[in-house]
């Protein structure tokens, strides 16, 4: 039997006197899209970035594609792993090229002059531009590309590395409505792809869930408040108390969720 795709065994992470998340489990296995979902604070992105190998547990154990954090070079780990989140993108140059900043991922790499790249790197990166539907902008800086122009040329660069392990912080934050809308489609592609790798994406907006993610996990003050199947665990009440606010969910035809708080 395969083992899991990432398994998060009752980590906690602290700072000083602070607990960021406590406690929490989290299995990923191999086809399963993860939406992890919560109010601001929650210790989402904490999270992430333990499964990322970019923060490491108080307690708890972390293993990544059959790898136990702690004890693998984590540098060689992170090149099967598409991870992408809003502190990437800031780390960025601005004047790099598009097409610099997607076939960088291929050594996990922010300059293109830390390594040679062939013309297979290339084609690879742009056909990952491609699939994301802004191949056309290669060649400009990615400073001057819309917000959600430059969501989508990160997810092309998680791929960039045919990744076992897909890892999305937030990426429809600061994101206006249409281009909310460009991003969601552009992950669609991804979660009801059979083909693609394991996802797990971060958000704290229903509305930008992607139709095809299977499951969920609400966190809620550092701690694990539901998580299974996103049919059994996405539903008014377990939303309601999350967010510590009586709200009403619906999942349209299409996949897609819409909450609002009932008017009185």
């Amino acid at each position: 039997m395969l083992p899991p795709v990432l398994e998060i065994d009752h980590v906690s992470v602290r700072r000083g006197a602070t607990a960021l998340i406590s406690d929490i489990s989290l299995r990923v296995e191999a086809g399963e899209r993860w939406l992890l979902l919560g109010p601001n604070g929650s210790g989402k992105t904490t999270l992430l970035r333990v499964a990322a190998m970019y923060d490491h547990p108080t307690s708890g154990t972390v293993d990544v594609l059959g790898e136990r954090l702690g004890r693998v070079d984590v540098r060689r780990l992170r090149r099967r792993i598409g991870y992408a989140s809003a502190a990437l993108a800031d780390q960025l140059r601005q004047d790099l090229s598009v097409l610099d900043a997607v076939r960088t991922a291929r050594h996990a790499a922010l300059e293109p002059w830390w390594h040679r790249y062939t013309a297979a790197d290339d084609e690879r990166a742009l056909a990952c531009l491609e699939r994301m539907g802004v191949e056309r902008f290669a060649p400009r800086p990615f400073s001057s590309l819309s917000s959600g122009e430059r969501q989508r040329v990160l997810l092309a660069r998680t791929l960039m590395t045919d990744p076992a392990l897909v890892l999305l912080d937030e990426p429809s934050a600061r994101l206006d409505l249409a281009g909310r809308e460009q991003l969601v489609a552009a992950l669609a592609d991804l979660t009801t792809d059979p083909t693609a790798p394991p996802l797990v994406l971060v958000t704290h907006h229903v509305d930008d869930i992607p139709p095809g993610m299977t499951h969920a996990l609400l966190l809620r003050d550092g701690r694990a408040f539901a998580s299974g199947p996103i049919g059994d665990v996405l539903d008014d009440d377990n939303l309601s108390s999350c967010f510590g606010l009586e709200l009403q969910l619906e999942r349209r035809g299409d996949g897609r969720f819409s909450a609002w708080a009932p008017t009185r």
